[in-house]
């Protein structure tokens, strides 16, 4: 009998992800926020699409019993408020809903908050400074305790998407501090087939770093932009404070991820970036 599966967002990670499960047989359901979106949907071949909050409890009830569910929404540009609804009392929804499903939730790397440089991996301490990072530490807290499976996403990039090459591109780039921070990063394929990896054999109650191969600093990525462009280094200037991820440079070990057999098409940001246009 074919997997029922919901794709809670089904937006830049959760469309292609959807898609990939459909191919290999899965009833998917796609859930997005706006009914826009869900126009936009129509021509897949989803069983269901449903639109509206995470945390409606009439559009849970009406949803049916999933064998799986995959939260992989976004805030959507949101705020504080907007982390707590779709992370935290969204977690908390599937929890109280969806308890006999494989529950999965995609999470972020800047819940670690290191400013040294350090390795980390799944045991390494979690103290982020920014608050939007604080509640996604709360969530993963929430979805560990009742069995989910929590992947850890680096930096996503990927088809259409690649803000660090694209600001180098427009000349935009600042070498900030010297470009020693170390950067974390994933193509969006190779997160999709990390989650599916996992939803077919992580742990529950486990946490995976998402992450390619080679965590590398600023100034190594705009060095490979440069040579690749034929255009200077960006000049050097001091860091943004206001970044969304936060003042944070650490290095993100996959290596746990590796381990359940999965490996990236992209192992490094070269390979990801070298048909981007």
């Amino acid at each position: 009998m074919p997997r029922r599966t919901l794709i809670v967002g089904a937006g830049y990670v959760g469309l292609p992800l959807a898609r990939t499960l459909v191919a290999r047989g899965d009833l998917v359901t796609a859930w997005v926020r706006s009914a826009e979106s869900a126009a936009a949907l129509a021509p897949e071949n989803f069983a269901r699409i449903l639109a509206g909050s995470v945390i409606d409890d009439a559009i849970w009830r009406d949803a049916g019993p999933f064998d799986a569910v995959v939260h992989c929404a976004s805030s959507g540009g949101g705020g504080v408020p907007a982390y707590r609804e779709v992370f935290l009392e969204g977690v908390s929804a599937i929890n109280r809903h969806q308890s006999a499903a494989r529950r999965l939730l995609v999470s972020s790397t800047s819940v670690y908050g290191q400013t040294d440089g350090a390795w980390v991996d799944e045991s390494s301490p979690t103290t982020p400074a920014t608050e939007t990072s604080q509640i996604l530490v709360e969530s993963e807290r929430t979805a560990v305790s009742a069995g989910m499976i929590v992947v850890r996403a680096a930096g996503i990039y990927g088809p259409g998407r690649a803000a660090l090459y694209e600001k180098f591109r427009r000349g935009e780039a600042v070498l900030e501090d010297g470009g020693a921070r170390w950067l974390n990063q994933i193509h969006r394929d190779d997160l999709v087939t990390a989650i599916v990896q996992l939803l077919d054999q992580g742990a529950l109650g486990e946490i995976y770093n998402a992450a390619d191969n080679e965590p590398v600093t600023l100034r190594t990525y705009y060095q490979w932009c440069a040579d690749q462009l034929q255009l200077p280094l960006p000049p050097e200037g001091r860091a943004n404070p206001n970044r969304k991820r936060g003042l944070t440079n650490k290095r993100v070990s996959n290596q746990k991820l590796r381990t359940t057999g999965w490996s990236p098409a992209f192992p490094t940001f070269r390979q990801g970036l070298a048909t981007h246009s």
